[in-house]
């Protein structure tokens, strides 16, 4: 799977209970199953921590199910930062994964919400600069990690859509953007309460190849659904569930376990 679109979905997969606004210590854990057409391709855990304004979150993701015969993925996925009002500011992303024996990994540093550096190993190819849209000055300005684009900060349910989230996953710029779908109830292990849903729409800004079919299903066709719930009495809202059409199927994510930590 190319980077780019492998990033965006891992955006989803590894929806979690992100962030806390309350200066008081507080942790919180999400289980996700990602699964295809009904089969179950992959599975990720998160475990964070927030104390003092700052953020401290791991996970892990892997292959699962009949993917497991095909692209034995597996990684290990760290994000941290600060809390600034009801903004996330991130300081530090990584992400390591391997398929196979390959190996690769992903490394973006900030600096006061902007992007000051990003490895990328194995190292992109060459790129043709008449089919690639380069990164420009100021797109790695004001954006959020693959993780910290998952969770909103919000005053209530009603406030949660109706907004554009500036999203870099170390190759690629796009601008997520919420729109109000539906209100309803859930219940999972850790959670039974009103969520919202969110229809998004995605819009490749930069570091992408013109033409890709893939990038242009998602922004012109795709039906992306994302849902959220509150976490506690803390402001932020994290998804429970999703779903992502793609050109051969529907994509899910849905939280196994969705709680607050004591």
């Amino acid at each position: 799977m190319p980077r780019s679109s492998h990033a965006l979905v891992a955006a989803l997969a590894v929806a979690l209970p992100s962030a806390a606004s309350a200066a008081s210590p507080q942790s919180f854990k999400g289980e996700y199953t990602v699964s295809f057409l009904g089969l179950s391709i992959a599975r990720s855990t998160f475990s964070s921590h927030y104390e003092n304004g700052a953020y401290a979150i791991n996970g892990s993701v892997s292959a699962a199910g009949l993917a497991k015969l095909f692209d034995d993925t597996r990684g290990t996925i760290s994000s941290k930062g600060t809390i600034s009002g009801q903004k996330m500011v991130p300081q530090a992303f990584r992400a390591d994964y391997t398929s196979g024996k390959k190996a690769s990994s992903i490394d973006i540093r900030f600096a006061n919400g902007n992007v000051t550096s990003t490895q990328v190993i194995p190292a992109p190819g060459k790129r043709d600069p008449k089919a690639w849209v380069p990164i420009g000055t100021g797109d790695l300005a004001s954006v959020l990690d693959p993780m910290a684009a998952t969770v909103i900060h919000a005053d209530s349910l009603d406030q949660v859509c109706g907004r554009k989230v500036k999203f870099y996953d170390g190759e690629m710029r796009a601008d997520l953007t919420l729109t109000y779908a539906s209100k309803g109830t859930i219940s999972v292990p850790g959670y039974k309460g009103d969520t919202v849903t969110c229809r998004m729409g995605f819009e490749p800004v930069a570091g992408y190849r013109k033409g890709r079919k893939a990038l242009d299903y998602l922004r012109n066709k795709s039906r992306m659904m994302v849902t959220f719930a509150p976490l506690g009495q803390t402001g932020v809202y994290a998804p429970i569930h999703a779903t992502v059409g793609t050109q051969i199927g529907t994509l899910t994510i849905s939280a196994r376990r969705f709680e607050a930590v004591q």
